[in-house]
């Protein structure tokens, strides 16, 4: 079931995604050569507890994972696509990283990733992230009243295809409410003109990911959690959650 939400609550979810953008940006941040991926976990749950915000992903645990999630923030480092649970590895100029975290407040959700370099970048992970990034912004674009799921779904894979990358099957966006993950599914490929009717009131994750050695394959680590490229190349990931409203598509994730 969709939940169509009230302009009131559209305001209320802007309030949580300040608190996801304002973890990102400090994570982002702290993301130095040297610094654990614990310790980014660490500064993500400061943000959260200073706004009196609670973690979607704390504990979560849906029926394929063996084990509840036991962070605030998903970290994927290099060949990572999501999930990735922080540890104490430390980062190395030349990482790319994805970073992915939520917040609850008031009652409702919101969830968002970010994808860069630490340090030096090497100028194919500068593509595979301008690439991910300009497949969010098509996504969004698409996300319009009177569109369809699939025009969303059309967006982000053009881009993706386009420049060569593969895109890790059975993985997209969903509905964004009262909890991180609702109806409906968002993926990251499709046909325009399919599926559901767009709304005003209605909320979605967009969250393009890209595998940038061309392959869709993918595997997961023994922490049954961490998703990696089967042939080992780099990913990149991004999200925002994203209002559908009359006056067009409203990014409640930014800063």
């Amino acid at each position: 079931m969709v939940e169509i939400k009230t302009d009131a609550s559209l305001e209320a979810m802007r309030a949580t995604g300040r608190v996801v953008a304002k973890a990102l940006a400090a994570a982002r941040s702290a993301a130095v050569p040297g610094a654990t991926l614990v310790s980014l976990d660490a500064v993500a749950r400061e943000v959260l507890r200073e706004a009196g915000a609670a973690s979607p992903f704390l504990g979560y645990r849906p029926q394929w994972a063996p084990v509840p999630f036991p962070a605030v923030l998903c970290a994927s480092v290099n060949d990572a696509v999501v999930h990735g649970i922080p540890d104490g590895y430390r980062l190395r100029d030349g990482d790319l990283v994805s970073l992915d975290c939520g917040a609850l407040l008031d009652g409702w959700a919101g969830d968002a990733a970010v994808s860069f370099t630490v340090g030096r970048a090497r100028p194919a992970d500068t593509r595979l992230i301008a690439t991910v990034d300009e497949a969010l912004e098509a996504g969004i674009a698409a996300a319009v009243v009177g569109n369809r799921i699939g025009d969303i779904a059309h967006a982000v894979g053009r881009v993706c295809r386009a420049a060569g990358y593969g895109i890790p099957d059975g993985f997209g966006g969903h509905g964004v409410g009262r909890r991180m993950h609702e109806d409906p599914g968002v993926p990251n490929e499709g046909r325009p003109g399919r599926g559901m009717l767009l709304r005003h009131g209605m909320v979605l994750a967009i969250e393009p990911m890209v595998i940038g050695g061309g392959g869709d394959g993918h595997r997961t680590d023994d922490d049954g959690w961490t998703v990696r490229t089967l042939d080992g190349s780099r990913a990149a990931h991004a999200e925002h959650t994203v209002a559908i409203t009359a006056g067009g598509p409203r990014v409640l994730t930014a800063l």
